[in-house]
């Protein structure tokens, strides 16, 4: 199959650092074909048009607190075949795009998700899901390794997350795009149950993965507290009424609720918020709700074709390679790393220290790759907690673990023999 062209639609607010990161790995996409749609608000344009991405990505300035009407403006001015999305606080794995559009393959494939790692760039924060219609997610058991099909019973839908996914534009468009009721929340849900009622396969594709950092937001801090559930709760009002049946409505709300004043519990025990904040936060959520019920439930409209022509973004060619060293070598070899980033290469750089720490993976700001850890410390958190390993041994297994992810094995096998490891 020719890969098809994607549209990559990054909707930011409130975030110009984390969209101008996120960018950075856009960048990085080893994908011959994509485009990037950016639809922000005044500081998040004004950093795109500060930044090395200025006339390389469409740019539509956008100031409202509405991620499915802004995301419905990306998708009016993405020319792909295939519109893929991930947020702004996120970062695609080289090979992103390659996993996620590789089930379109099949035509009766309408959508495709993928799964998404946490902050320590490990562990994952969403894998597969199924979800009903009353909003009910369940994880779901599928082959981690290569993509399946999936056609949903009645009452069920695929859940897809609004960072790691993607739609055939044309079925997009038919559908109306995203919801301008679901300013926040549960839109991907809503799209995910309006296409399975259509009747359509969605597939999971377990490689194509993201990074979620979870920046903060007028929402929830940068330590996840929560600040405000009032979209929280206009969202679920909608959506109960759009796909909820009727007498199962007033109780799903208040297992909501129950869940929402449980979560809060949790971080008012962790200290991240105080016994004062809870009911005025639980208050926002009641506010949300009443709020969602006065809203005006319609189909939303089509999207036209784009007037836009395709605007290729440039893409990683150069050599995928590793860099390995201990954690006293960091200077001289992040120096070479970003230097070798610079020149269009993908660099996975592992440096190690003597210790049992638990390892992190992030994208620097300047591209690459970082894992840092203890040379007898966990990786795979399901892993032995401590390893006895040497250092060339470790480097070439943790290579090995990330080898898809960063286009390490076939075409690019050779170039790997330019990679450096320090003893």
């Amino acid at each position: 199959m020719t890969p098809p062209p994607v549209s990559v639609v990054i909707v930011s607010r409130d975030r110009p650092e984390s969209l101008i990161w996120c960018l950075t790995g856009v960048a990085g996409l080893r994908y011959p074909g994509f485009e990037v749609v950016v639809v922000a608000d005044p500081p998040g344009v004004e950093a795109v048009r500060a930044s090395r991405f200025a006339g390389r990505v469409k740019l539509i300035p956008f100031d409202r607190a509405n991620i499915s009407e802004a995301r419905n403006l990306g998708v009016a001015q993405a020319a792909g075949e295939v519109v893929a999305f991930i947020d702004d606080d996120a970062v695609p794995e080289p090979t992103w795009l390659t996993f996620l559009t590789e089930p379109f393959a099949d035509p009766g494939v309408a959508a495709v998700g993928g799964f998404v790692r946490g902050r320590n760039g490990i562990s994952f924060q969403w894998k597969a899901r199924m979800v009903d219609t009353c909003g009910r997610a369940e994880p779901l058991d599928v082959d981690e390794a290569q993509p399946t099909v999936l056609h949903p019973g009645p009452g069920q839908a695929i859940k897809t997350e609004g960072t790691n996914m993607a739609l055939r534009r044309q079925v997009l468009a038919r559908l109306g795009g995203f919801d301008p009721n679901f300013r926040f929340y549960l839109d991907e849900t809503d799209l995910n149950i309006r296409l399975a009622r259509a009747g359509m396969a969605t597939a999971i594709a377990p490689m194509a993965q993201v990074h979620h950092a979870y920046a903060a937001s007028p929402r929830r801090s940068a330590d996840r507290a929560v600040r405000d559930l009032h979209e929280i709760g206009a969202s679920w009002a909608v959506f109960l009424r759009k796909h909820c049946p009727e007498d199962q409505r007033a109780r799903r709300w208040q297992e909501v609720q129950n869940d929402e004043h449980a979560r809060l519990d949790d971080q008012q025990a962790r200290g991240l918020i105080d016994a004062a904040d809870a009911p005025r936060i639980l208050a926002s959520l009641s506010r949300g709700f009443a709020d969602g019920r006065q809203r005006e439930i319609a189909d939303p409209p089509g999207i036209e074709p784009s007037q836009a022509g395709f605007l290729p973004f440039p893409w990683a060619q150069g050599a995928s390679v590793v860099l390995a060293g201990r954690i006293w070598q960091a200077r001289r070899i992040r120096r070479e790393a970003r230097d070798r980033v610079a020149r269009g290469e993908t660099v996975s750089l592992f440096l190690f220290s003597p210790t049992t720490r638990f390892h992190k993976v992030r994208l620097s700001p300047e591209g690459v790759w970082e894992q840092v850890g203890g040379l007898f410390g966990r990786s795979d958190r399901d892993a032995p907690l401590f390893r006895l390993i040497g250092f060339r041994a470790r480097v070439d297994q943790e290579s090995r673990r990330v080898a898809a992810l960063r286009d390490l094995n076939g075409a690019d096998q050779d170039k790997r023999q330019h990679s450096a490891i320090l003893p």
